[in-house]
C-alpha cells in the first residue's frame, strides 16, 4: 500500500456517516492534534454539520480551506494557550512518537488536558503494535508484541495515553488509503511496483471509515466504548490484488512481477519494514459489537469509489 499522498479532497461533508448527527451534538469542540490526511478528513466531516473544530499544524500560518487553525509544534516551543482550547469537549490525536519515541502531545499538553477533562480522547495507533503473525488473525484481544521500532514507540505511546487517566480511546489502524492516496496515484506516476512475496497479506481501511468509526463511537454512550479498538476492512489481502484492480479501473497495464526475494535488498528500510510483517487484522468488535457499518467493506468498493481522482 503507497504511502504517498497529496492534499485531500475536501469531500468528507458529502460522506454518508450515520453517526454524524448524534456525534455533532455530543462534541461542545473538537480538537483534532495533527492536521494530517486523517485527521484533516475528520475535521472536515465535523466542520460540515457545524461541530467548531481546532485543527493543529506544524506551520505557523493557515492554509487554504482549513477549518480551524492552530500552531502546535513542541520542538519548536509553539503550543496553545489555555485561551486557545476553552471549550474543547472531545480530542483527536494523529501525531506519531517523536524521534525519542516519546508522545509529544502528553509531554506538552498534557497539564492542559487534564484541566480541559474532555469526555473523550481518541488516540490513533497503529496495528503494528501486534508484530508479526505469520498471517494469522488478531484482534484487541492478541498479545502485541511489535518487533519493528516505530510500532514498539507506538505501544510505549499506547501505555503513556492509559496512564495519562484521560478518558482515552485507542484506535489501531492498518494501512491507511483513500481519495489522494492510493495505487492508482502510483500507476499513473509510474513508480508503482508488483511484488510478490508468497503467502503475504496486508490489512488496510478506507480513510472515511476512520472517520466514521471516530464519529459512532464518539456517538455511543461512554461505558459502551472499549477502550482498544481495530479500525479495518473485512478483507486483506497481496498488495498485488488492489494493484491489478487499480491497473483495471485505469485501463492501464500493470508493471513486470517482481519477487520479493529480489528486490529486497534494494529496498529502504521503510518499505523493507512494511514488507517484514504479515498479519490480519479484524475489526469484528467495531462491526458487530458497535453496530458500525463498513462504507468500504473491502478494497474494491473502496478503491472503485477513488476513481475521481482521474475521471
Amino acid at each position: 500500500m503507497s504511502t504517498e499522498s497529496v492534499n485531500p479532497v475536501a469531500v468528507a461533508d458529502r460522506i454518508d456517516h450515520p453517526a454524524l448527527t448524534a456525534a455533532a451534538a455530543a462534541i461542545g469542540r473538537l480538537l483534532v492534534l495533527g492536521g494530517g490526511y486523517t485527521g484533516r478528513r475528520v475535521a472536515q466531516a465535523l466542520e460540515a454539520a457545524g461541530v467548531p473544530v481546532l485543527l493543529t499544524h506544524r506551520q505557523p500560518s493557515p492554509g487554504a480551506n482549513d477549518p480551524g487553525w492552530l500552531h502546535f509544534d513542541p520542538d519548536q516551543g509553539a503550543l496553545p494557550t489555555a485561551a486557545d482550547l476553552a471549550g474543547v469537549s472531545h480530542v483527536l490525536v494523529t501525531i506519531p512518537p517523536n524521534a525519542g519515541g516519546r508522545d509529544p502531545v502528553l509531554e506538552s499538553l498534557e497539564a492542559q488536558l487534564r484541566r480541559l477533562d474532555p469526555a473523550w480522547v481518541g488516540y490513533l495507533s497503529t496495528t503494528g503494535v501486534y508484530g508479526d503473525t505469520d498471517g494469522a488473525w488478531v484482534d484487541e484481544t492478541s498479545p502485541t508484541r511489535p518487533l519493528l521500532e516505530r510500532s514498539q514507540a507506538r505501544l510505549a505511546c499506547e501505555q503513556a495515553w492509559r496512564r495519562s487517566g484521560l478518558a482515552v480511546q485507542l484506535l489501531r489502524l492498518p494501512a491507511i488509503y483513500g481519495p489522494g492516496r492510493n495505487p492508482m496515484l502510483n500507476l499513473r506516476k509510474g513508480t508503482a511496483r508488483l511484488i510478490h512475496k508468497p503467502g503475504q497479506v496486508f490489512s488496510r481501511v478506507h480513510v472515511d471509515d476512520i472517520v466514521g468509526a471516530v464519529l459512532h463511537t464518539i456517538a455511543l454512550p461512554p461505558q459502551a466504548r472499549p477502550d482498544t479498538l481495530i479500525l479495518a476492512d473485512t478483507f486483506p489481502c497481496p498488495s498485488s490484488e488492489i494493484l491489478g484492480l487499480a491497473a483495471h479501473l485505469l485501463g492501464c497495464k500493470l508493471p513486470d512481477v517482481q519477487r520479493y526475494a529480489d528486490v529486497a535488498p534494494s529496498m529502504g528500510p521503510m518499505a523493507r519494514s512494511f514488507w517484514s510483517e504479515n498479519r490480519r487484522t479484524s475489526s469484528r468488535r467495531l462491526r458487530e459489537d458497535l453496530g458500525y457499518r463498513l462504507l468500504y467493506p473491502t478494497y474494491r468498493e473502496g478503491l472503485s469509489s477513488c476513481t475521481g481522482d482521474f475521471f
